[in-house]
């Protein structure tokens, strides 16, 4: 299988090409030709594996370039009980007398967020694919966060020999303890940078450094190549698949649901890759009847797919779920592009009106058919807040601000349109990385106010009876290691400095 740009770029390119390049030449993202389906004795196989056995066999169908041995062993590694507990990705039925709602908890890695599920697997796939394609140039990991992504590649991707990995994150845009996650970091390679402004601005600049075809041939001259490990990397993406599928089999094996039962997943999302990934679940033949794509404050895609007009000429805010604190979603070309059966030039000519004017209007017949599958809806910090108290009441599950956003869109839609269909929760993150937050909604507003961040997750474990994770327990004790902080115009020229 081969792999094209969204934009339209003559050249296909090998699985293991796309996942070093990170981005197609003419900036579009990288596709699969033909996305591969999953059969009924697929299912039925997969029904007695584990997650990191459902992994391979997923990657396997995309990634050609590797044998579904190899992949397994990367998979094996990467969920190893050691790292993950002995189940990493628990699916809870939310309550017992209540077998539709159920809650797939994807933070059990090693910095308590989802992107620990793909960043875990990426080095592997990505050190592989620089053998397989002979490349013998140090790869610099090139990433913007907008506060999860960022830690878990750096855990990912520290002292891993010939690369280098640069994190950009806002100032002011993410949690304190996603902050001191990243600032803490250790490791010969990694460099953390904060922009002054939100994720867009450091997005943007990532974007704008992978397209300067004179820095690269810069980069190139010194022995070095760029890589990415946002979810604009195929490499990034891919894993995402494997735990919807894995959800689905792990339903009907447990016999929560009949075979060819559809069910809803509702996703929390900024950048679009989670939720896109569900999509890929579905078109590989996991039976979905809704995705609903759950947004903040920040609700550009909330109104996109209500009215097929998305633009980022806003006011921006800072959100209690700043992963999410995101205008521009790179992932949704992805989606265009499949959704208008591939075409490119529709799409090309879209991501430049998004890029010049900020704003782009898709048409009646694409906006209809996202509409057939997508649920779009917002909730503000109060209804999250409300969100996270209600959950708890119900069901006795604390949950973090990102999948209570899930909670909140996904209980006034059940409302709204009487849909009683089973439904999977995704949760991105532990509630202890926004445990200030979590605690204001559970003890009142201004609740954590000046209270030391420490307190406020040991009061979170004692009105949980969950464990403090071992990866945020001692983050005040660690020393900061990186305190730089630029404008976003500096980005290209602190990359230079670092790499140059």
């Amino acid at each position: 299988m081969k792999f094209i740009s969204t934009r339209g770029y003559d050249k296909k390119y090998s699985a293991q090409e796309a996942i070093v390049m990170g981005i197609a030449p003419d900036g579009g993202l990288f596709v699969p030709e033909s996305i591969p389906t999953l059969s009924a004795s697929d299912m039925d196989e997969l029904s007695t594996k584990s997650f990191a056995e459902i992994s391979a066999k997923v990657l396997s169908m995309y990634l050609e370039d590797f044998s579904e041995a190899e992949l397994l062993d990367y998979t094996t590694q990467a969920y190893a009980e050691e790292k993950w507990g002995e189940t990493p990705l628990p699916l809870v039925q939310l309550n017992e007398y209540n077998d539709k709602e159920y809650i797939l908890e994807l933070w059990h890695g090693p910095t308590s967020a989802f992107k620990d599920v793909a960043l875990q697997l990426l080095p592997h796939l990505l050190t592989a694919s620089v053998k397989k394609t002979g490349e013998n140039k140090k790869i610099c990991i090139l990433t913007a966060t907008s506060g999860d992504t960022g830690k878990a590649a750096l855990e990912g991707f520290k002292n891993l020999p010939g690369t280098e990995i640069i994190v950009f994150y806002p100032t002011g845009g993410v949690s304190e303890a996603q902050k001191l996650q990243m600032i803490t970091t250790d490791g010969d390679n990694t460099h953390v940078i904060a922009v002054n402004g939100c994720f867009d601005d450091a997005q943007t600049g990532v974007k704008m450094i992978f397209g300067d075809s004179e820095f690269a041939k810069e980069l190139d001259s010194k022995g070095i190549k760029l890589s990415s490990a946002n979810s604009i990397n195929w490499g990034r993406l891919a894993p995402q698949i494997a735990y919807y599928v894995y959800s689905y089999i792990d339903l009907l094996r447990r016999e929560k649901i009949e075979k060819g039962e559809a069910i809803n997943f509702v996703v929390p999302t900024g950048n679009f890759g989670n939720i896109l990934a569900a999509w890929f679940a579905k078109q590989m033949g996991i039976p979905v009847k809704k995705l609903v794509c759950a947004s903040n404050k920040n609700k550009v895609l909330c109104d996109f797919f209500s009215s097929g007009k998305y633009d980022r000429n806003r006011e921006f805010f800072k959100t209690t779920s700043p992963s999410m604190d995101i205008l521009i979603s790179s992932n949704l070309e992805r989606l265009l592009f499949e959704i208008t059966d591939m075409n490119a030039e529709q799409v090309k000519e879209w991501m430049s009106e998004l890029n010049s004017t900020g704003v782009y209007t898709v048409d009646a017949k694409t906006l209809k058919r996202m509409q057939m599958l997508f649920v779009g809806g917002f909730a503000d910090d109060t209804g999250v807040s409300k969100t996270i108290l209600d959950v708890y009441d119900r069901t006795d599950n604390v949950v973090d601000t990102h999948t209570a956003v899930g909670f909140n869109i996904y209980n006034r839609y059940r409302q709204r349109s009487g849909d009683e269909t089973k439904t999977v929760y995704v949760s991105t993150a532990s509630p202890f990385k926004f445990s200030a937050s979590v605690m204001d909604a559970l003890r009142g507003e201004g609740y954590s106010d000046g209270k030391d961040i420490m307190e406020v997750m040991k009061e979170l474990s004692d009105e949980s009876g969950l464990e403090i994770p071992a990866a945020i327990k001692d983050l005040p004790n660690k020393p900061i290691l990186h305190k730089d902080v630029i404008d976003k115009e500096e980005m290209k020229s602190k990359v230079a400095s670092i790499l140059i």
